[in-house]
């Protein structure tokens, strides 16, 4: 793949004759990312993308689905940009410093951050067992990780919206010049719809992968709550083990026990303590409505989940009225 041809699809033919005047391209074709402030800094650390603007512009934009920029070349709901970290970059000539002593990427650390990213923690391990700070050695770069960003949506009419992830790292030099000197580098990645790429049936493998990807991926299973570090209320909600977890699963809430309610009761939305959660119909001794501290979910998600209970609460397949 070419990054003409990514740029030409997703910046247009008039980006291109900046974007090869002001890119650094390696001998393996990817792109140079000097992640901003002074180039007399910018070669502690840098990104290395296929895809990428250069001159102060670190946006990489893409539609879902265009094989040129989005790693799984389908339209599913998400992009995934593989991005390589280096350091001591030697193509900025203002720049002569040498050596990195640690280098940090924002929210990669699974330690209650509300913004962990497991994508972000993948890349993190690549700097640290790859680059192995500290280290002094010219153009050391990990190997591409895939950071995956997925749409905001479906809404009611099959609707998508753009989604953006933020990318900021942070490397500080080996003692040089009587001093420590210390790089931020950002990158930002955004994913956006393709027409007609929307509809939930092309989104989703069935209602109950809709509820996890759409639900649980985003409101529940993070760092702090349902996630495999956390397990608040003893419950895991992340993909491959939440559904065992809640469909007739007896909650550790002791209200919820004694009023014989499972975390999801198959067709009975009333006994099913996790649809009084997410709805906030809860009495005393029940806790708080979920997701706690975020916005309530949508109504349309909230309907999806009880038709599913209603249905039986299948693992697979789709339940009527939560196609759309």
């Amino acid at each position: 793949m070419s990054n003409q041809k990514c740029l030409g699809s997703v910046l247009g033919s008039g980006a291109l004759a900046l974007f090869a005047a002001l890119t650094l391209v390696t001998s393996a074709g990817a792109t140079i990312v000097p992640g901003g402030g002074p180039r007399s800094l910018d070669c502690l650390a840098v990104f290395d993308t296929p895809v990428a603007l250069g001159n102060g512009v670190r946006t990489i934009r893409c539609v879902d689905g265009d094989p040129a920029c989005d790693a799984d070349g389908e339209a599913n709901g998400e992009c995934r940009f593989p991005v390589a970290v280096c350091a001591n970059n030697t193509s900025e000539p203002l720049c002569t410093l040498q050596g990195v002593q640690s280098m940090f990427l924002d929210h990669s650390d699974d330690n209650g951050d509300p913004k962990f990213d497991p994508d972000f923690q993948a890349l993190q391990s690549r700097i640290e067992n790859q680059i192995d700070p500290i280290n002094t050695d010219p153009d050391e770069c990990t190997s591409a990780s895939n950071i995956t960003v997925r749409l905001k949506g479906p809404f009611p009419g099959n609707r998508c919206r753009q989604s953006t992830k933020l990318l900021r790292l942070t490397s500080t030099s080996t003692f040089q010049n009587d001093r420590f000197y210390t790089d931020t580098d950002t990158l930002r990645l955004t994913c956006r719809p393709a027409v007609d790429s929307c509809d939930p049936t092309s989104l989703f493998d069935g209602t109950y992968d809709r509820i996890q990807k759409q639900i649980f991926n985003n409101s529940c299973a993070l760092s702090g709550c349902h996630d495999s570090e956390s397990t608040a209320g003893g419950m895991l909600l992340e993909i491959g083990a939440s559904y065992n977890q809640i469909v007739n699963a007896t909650p550790t809430n002791p209200t919820a026990q004694g009023l014989g309610w499972d975390r999801i009761t198959p067709s009975d939305p009333e006994l099913s303590f996790l649809y009084h959660k997410v709805t906030g119909d809860l009495g005393p001794g029940l806790g708080s409505r979920m997701p706690l501290g975020r916005p309530p979910l949508a109504a349309n998600l909230i309907e999806i989940m009880r038709l599913w209970i209603v249905a039986g609460a299948p693992e697979i397949g789709w339940v009527p009225g939560t196609d759309s």
